[in-house]
């Protein structure tokens, strides 16, 4: 289905003005991790239509409006000589300090690291752009979500508003 190349052969996907890494994941395929461009638009809409209304709205987060540089980060891998995205992760601010994260990783990709890898570079990012908490909400049957924050460092804590939420928060 999806063609693997060693990451030795990334060099002519990769700009070197970039901010960019090529991860391997769990099951020994490359993926080049890196910041959304202008030019990803496309793959970016492509991905997003395969989704659910509901998993569209939570992973865009109800905004509307353009991200600025670093809040968002996109996976992608090789599909006959082309680059296809298979995951995303993004962040928006919802004051002046806390900004709400989330992570998507198209169904064939799920469970080899690649949600971690993702959240892992835009963690990164926000700490360079000066972001003090990220927080995401979700189910409290969510169990891949829950492992995830677990993993990454998050503080788990019941939605004092949705008995059926918990709110994950990362201090940076």
């Amino acid at each position: 289905m999806f063609a693997a190349k060693s990451p030795g052969d990334w060099h002519g996907w990769v700009n070197a003005n970039e901010k960019s890494r090529i991860d391997v994941l769990e099951n020994g395929r490359p993926v080049l991790i890196r910041q959304v461009a202008q030019t990803d638009r496309a793959r970016e809409h492509a991905l997003v239509q395969r989704w659910s209304p509901a998993s569209r709205h939570a992973f865009l987060l109800g905004q509307q409006h353009e991200l600025r540089e670093g809040q968002a980060c996109i996976a992608l891998v090789h599909e006959n000589g082309r680059l296809i995205e298979i995951g995303a992760s993004r962040y928006a601010a919802m004051g002046e300090y806390q900004f709400e994260c989330a992570v998507t990783v198209a169904a064939a990709w799920k469970r080899l690291g690649l949600g971690t890898l993702l959240m892992e570079h835009l963690i990164d990012a926000a700490r360079k752009n000066g972001v003090h908490l990220m927080y995401s909400v979700g189910a409290s049957s969510n169990a891949p979500l829950r492992d995830l924050a677990r993993f990454l460092g998050f503080e788990a804590h019941d939605d004092p508003f949705d008995p059926h939420k918990v709110i994950h928060r990362l201090y940076l």
